[in-house]
């Protein structure tokens, strides 16, 4: 029998096996994929976005239980999270508050991670998929696929969520937590990219653009973010919509009609923006509408643009009318699209929802429901924007459920 069985071998479940094993503990990470932190290297495009120095948890992560990830986040701190990086050998740079490793390899950060357990004797299993925990003797017992079963005095579940299930999120770590009575937040995908309505977006398809892109639910505002919008065959994409793309998530699951709006100037107001077209109209009057915003934007979307507000691409600019030079103002401030959908799971670099996190303890990640087990990371209902946010998550609920359940186990064992 083991002290503390890890289920997951992702960010959380290293972090969560290293601080028990350093805490004295017996450990065993199970992982189902060939080897662990498979997801990790995808994070940052390779380079691994470590955490972020600018860190406010209530505007930068998201859930049913207000306060929760405050209060994780103000046991294992950013700072002490670096601090715990620079012990495995993990020197970070600091780029406008967004921390890397100074390889700037995801994979520097995964060996690490990988080492320093095998160095503290993590027994650590691949290709062993869990499918079933239940609680017995005092502890709990672990079944795998292949019919073996694990017992230990404390379990650590760090299974992931459904976000990108080809590293290894398939959504199993939900059903485990299900079975032991844990209510699940219906997990959605987040930091997606979201699906428009319209023939317009195979004429768009590859632009990028500066933008502040609006969410509207029911025709109210719920999410805002600016930055660079990338423009699909299928819809929007780009941080902005990463950063509000939850919300449509939810909102879309709901029923409720779903809106992006899209400000291509937005350092100007939309007195400004009219006053510019005017002053552009009386000095290119010669230019066909076509060519009256190229400079401006690129041309693809100029041409959408104008033909949105009634503009004609063929008569010269110096024709607009005040109206629809006023209409064009208004599609340059705030041009609708409809989101009738968002990308699937494979595609999202998170979840919304996840196991209820009113249902856990924020001292030590351990289930109020069962004592002894410990749940971490993307599995449970806490979702961060993009820049570091999540796996910053990571790191702190796996290095408190690690640290917890070792200081369970030497209490038991006294």
């Amino acid at each position: 029998m083991r002290d503390v069985i890890v289920v997951g071998g992702g960010a959380s479940g290293l972090a969560a096996a290293i601080e028990a094993a350093r805490g004295g503990c017996a450990v065993t990470l199970l992982e189902q994929k060939e080897r662990t932190g498979k997801k990790i290297l995808a994070t940052g495009n390779g380079r691994c976005n470590l955490t972020n120095r600018r860190m406010d948890p209530e505007a930068c992560y998201r859930g049913e239980t207000p306060g929760f990830a405050a209060q994780v986040l103000g046991r294992v701190t950013v700072e002490e999270t670096l601090d715990w990086f620079g012990d495995l050998g993990i020197p970070v740079r600091d780029r406008d508050g967004y921390v890397y490793p100074r390889s700037l390899q995801a994979s520097s950060v995964a060996e690490a991670l990988a080492l320093e357990a095998e160095h503290l004797g993590v027994s650590v299993l691949c290709g062993c998929r869990v499918t079933a925990i239940r609680e017995e003797d005092g502890g709990f017992a672990v079944e795998t696929e292949d019919g073996g079963v694990w017992r230990a005095g404390k379990v650590i579940l760090a299974a992931g969520s459904k976000a990108a299930p080809s590293t290894g999120s398939d959504g199993s770590g939900y059903e485990l937590a299900r079975s032991l009575g844990h209510r699940i937040v219906k997990p959605l995908p987040a930091l997606v990219q979201l699906v428009c309505r319209g023939k317009i977006f195979k004429q768009l398809a590859g632009i990028r653009a500066e933008a502040r892109v609006v969410l509207l639910a029911g025709g109210r505002p719920v999410g805002e973010d600016r930055g660079e919008l990338q423009l699909t065959d299928y819809g929007i994409s780009g941080i902005p919509v990463f950063q509000v793309s939850r919300f449509a998530s939810v909102a879309l699951d709901r029923g409720e009609a779903v809106e992006a709006v899209l400000d291509f100037l937005p350092d100007w107001s939309g007195e400004e923006t009219e006053e510019f077209l005017a002053d552009r109209r009386r000095r290119l009057d010669y230019r066909p509408g076509e060519k009256f915003l190229s400079g401006l934007l690129p041309e693809k979307l100029g041409r959408v643009l104008m033909s949105a507000a009634g503009i004609s691409l063929t008569d010269p600019a110096g024709q607009i009318p005040e109206r629809k030079l006023s209409r064009l103002a208004g599609q340059l401030k705030g041009f609708r699209v409809e989101v009738t959908g968002t990308r699937s799971f494979d595609s999202a670099q998170i979840c919304c929802g996840g196991v209820s996190a009113g249902e856990i303890d924020p001292a030590s990640m351990e289930s109020r429901l069962h004592p002894g087990l410990h749940l971490t990371g993307e599995l449970v209902d806490v979702d961060g924007i993009c820049g570091g946010y999540n796996l910053q998550w990571a790191w702190s609920t796996g290095i408190l459920a690690g640290r917890s359940a070792a200081a369970a186990e030497r209490r038991v064992g006294h």
